[in-house]
């Protein structure tokens, strides 16, 4: 059993502050057809391509710091500056960690990483304003560095390998080796899995390497949407997801949620439910797309400003 999807239908069928509405589904469904929206390619842009081996260290870095981008008081928020533009969230952090590896910093080495020091991480990140939990960032490169060197070589790519071509197995692998990786919640007596990071990792590799290489996998239809707080956001928007009046209110005044409270894995679950009913509702009408390339496209839409009337949920966590 492949736990992610599972669980999330568990919640969704349980659910008292998030539903799915399913003809807002289908309706959006019909006209992401009729407009022909296309899965993004791969932006190079932004991300290192480089030596094979190299790529494959320099993702499972930065899907290892891949969370939590929202300033967490009234500060200005973490962004850099890159092409003449301000660049702040995911952008951002993948150009930093871009230019690092292009200036020498040896961030695609195990050894730098285990012994990597505060100062040094917000030296090779740069920018301005401030990026939450810091601190909990450079524990979790230490931690990949040290589980690198004991049980991998040292090589990231060693630990993509030993997936055997599954990207099921890699995300079960980084969960199951790494702590930051175990994206595990409880809903009502039953555990609940998201492997949010996890699985953005066996997705990012099918993307950067084109699905081959490094990013072949056999698997890699059932990965699941990845449960953040930009998805529900969008999906809102749209009018597929519904909040209760109490966590309507709470989400649009940004109060926090707690992490692992049942609405906050309401709305993570709903949104990995929601993306599979978009992928079948898209399959019937001969549309035939995979729930992670679904999520890329969503995303992408919640970068527009309209997207953006309404606030994200705000949750304090490493894990998305």
């Amino acid at each position: 059993m492949w736990e992610v999807p599972e669980t999330a239908i568990h919640v969704a069928d349980n659910s008292q502050q998030v539903r799915i509405d399913k003809q807002a589904l289908v309706r959006f469904s019909r006209k992401w057809l009729a407009d022909g929206s296309q899965v993004p390619s791969w932006d190079r842009r932004y991300h290192f391509c480089g030596n094979s081996e190299d790529t494959v260290s320099y993702l499972l870095v930065l899907d290892s710091l891949n969370f939590c981008f929202w300033p967490l008081s009234a500060g200005a928020k973490w962004e850099i500056e890159y092409e003449s533009r301000r660049l702040s969230g995911y952008y951002a952090l993948a150009v930093s960690l871009k230019q690092a590896v292009q200036s020498g910093i040896p961030i695609t080495k195990a050894e730098y990483l285990a012994e990597l020091s505060l100062g040094q991480l917000k030296q090779l990140l740069g920018g301005r304003g401030e990026l939450p939990l810091i601190e909990h960032r450079r524990q979790i490169l230490n931690e990949l560095g040290q589980v690198l060197l004991r049980e991998y070589e040292g090589q990231a790519h060693k630990l993509v390998e030993a997936a055997e071509r599954s990207a099921i197995r890699l995300a079960l692998l980084l969960a199951e080796k790494l702590v930051s990786f175990q994206d595990v919640a409880e809903y009502l007596g039953h555990k609940v899995f998201f492997y949010k990071r996890a699985q953005i990792f066996a997705a990012d590799l099918y993307g950067a390497f084109n699905g081959q290489n490094w990013g072949r996998f056999t698997d890699i239809h059932k990965l699941t949407a990845f449960a953040d707080y930009k998805l529900p956001q969008v999906l809102r928007h749209l009018g597929i997801l519904h909040y209760e009046r109490a966590l309507a209110q709470k989400v649009d005044q940004k109060i926090l949620l707690e992490a692992g409270s049942p609405e906050e894995v309401e709305i993570r679950a709903n949104t990995i439910r929601a993306v599979e009913l978009i992928r079948q509702e898209l399959d019937r009408m001969g549309k035939g797309l995979r729930a992670f390339e679904i999520d890329w496209m969503l995303w992408n839409l919640g970068q527009d400003a309209v997207f953006k009337v309404k606030p994200y949920h705000r949750t304090l966590t490493i894990f998305y």
